[in-house]
């Protein structure tokens, strides 16, 4: 496939799968984007549940374990046991912890509204204080929230002030939703008020002919990216590395999946690790060569066997990333 950059290192599965058995403990990691050092939280016993390998900070969208119980709770165990330090959070698993009205059963159209409602009403009354609590509780298991996934762009702006105060509570740089002028015009001034980022994500954009994020970053500097790198080459088949030297310095963080190509049958398709054809150690290596700080997020979006789970393939993407920057 002459558009699609394969990279010359990249690691089969079955020879990954053989070296897992000898991966080490977890390095620290470098310099964030707000200081030179990127703190890493501590548990009661003064260890570190950290996936920053050779300077690059390997977490997961919690969004890679939807096929599975959610819940704060769930979610520490999750990260315990596929050895992740980080993680973009998907608001819905901590407003329910902290007591949200749960959404309803019945999905019709009614009832939808009036917990739309509802939920206006709880996120305008919830002190600050639960979200300071639940952050104690990630900072017990020593895992960091980097990015709070609300998608409030369509909220009030009462709730979307809401949002960044949560995820600055949290501990989180930024709340996250989906690229598009109308979303990034409401929440850039919500993120400048608070001090925090307004992250946007990608999807399949940059397959639109003359696509750019410069337009978007003119509207404020609060405007960052979370910058979909299998999306991109799945439906460009061009190197993300193009879009990270360009743009690294607004870019919080990158999702990382395998795929394969716009010219490949089945074209733009989510793979296992190490079978698809996107350029993941060319990826991990440029940001660990330059020291980069941007989170390297796990999206797992291919389909899991019966025999596996989400925690366990996230568990091996995570050793699959190691195996690469160590």
């Amino acid at each position: 496939m002459e558009d699609n950059i394969k990279s010359e290192k990249n690691l089969s599965r079955r020879k990954f799968l053989g070296s897992t058995a000898t991966v080490a403990a977890f390095s620290m990691m470098p310099a964030n984007l707000f200081s030179n050092s990127r703190p890493v939280a501590k548990n009661l016993a003064g260890t570190t549940q950290d996936s920053g390998f050779g300077g690059v900070q390997i977490g997961a969208i919690t969004y890679s374990w939807r096929s599975m119980p959610g819940g704060v709770d769930n979610i520490i165990k999750y990260c315990n046991e596929a050895g992740i330090g980080s993680i973009e959070l998907m608001s819905n698993d901590v407003e329910e912890f902290i007591g949200a009205p749960k959404y309803p059963m019945k999905a019709q159209k009614a009832e939808i509204e009036k917990y739309n409602q509802e939920m206006k009403k709880w996120r305008l009354s919830v002190p600050m204080s639960k979200f300071d609590d639940v952050k104690k509780v990630f900072d017990k298991a020593g895992i960091k929230i980097h990015i709070v996934k609300f998608s409030p762009a369509k909220w009030s702006d009462e709730e979307i002030d809401y949002t960044f105060k949560a995820a600055k509570a949290l501990g989180a740089k930024g709340v996250t939703d989906e690229l598009g002028m109308e979303a990034v015009k409401r929440l850039a001034p919500f993120a400048e008020k608070n001090g925090m980022y307004a992250i946007f994500h990608t999807h399949m954009q940059f397959a639109t002919p003359g696509f750019s994020y410069d337009p978007f970053m003119s509207i404020s500097p609060a405007v960052m990216f979370n910058f979909d790198s299998g999306h991109f080459f799945g439906s460009t088949g061009l190197h993300p590395n193009t879009i990270l030297e360009k743009y690294h310095d607004r870019i919080v963080s990158i999702h990382i999946k395998d795929k394969t190509g716009p010219k490949t049958d089945p074209a733009n398709t989510n793979q296992v690790w190490g079978q698809g054809e996107m350029p993941l150690e060319e990826v991990l290596l440029l940001i660990k060569k330059k020291g980069w700080p941007i989170y390297c997020d796990i999206e797992l979006e291919y389909d899991v066997k019966p025999w596996s789970n989400a925690v366990k393939e996230v568990k091996t993407c995570v050793h699959y990333a190691r195996q690469i920057l160590m």
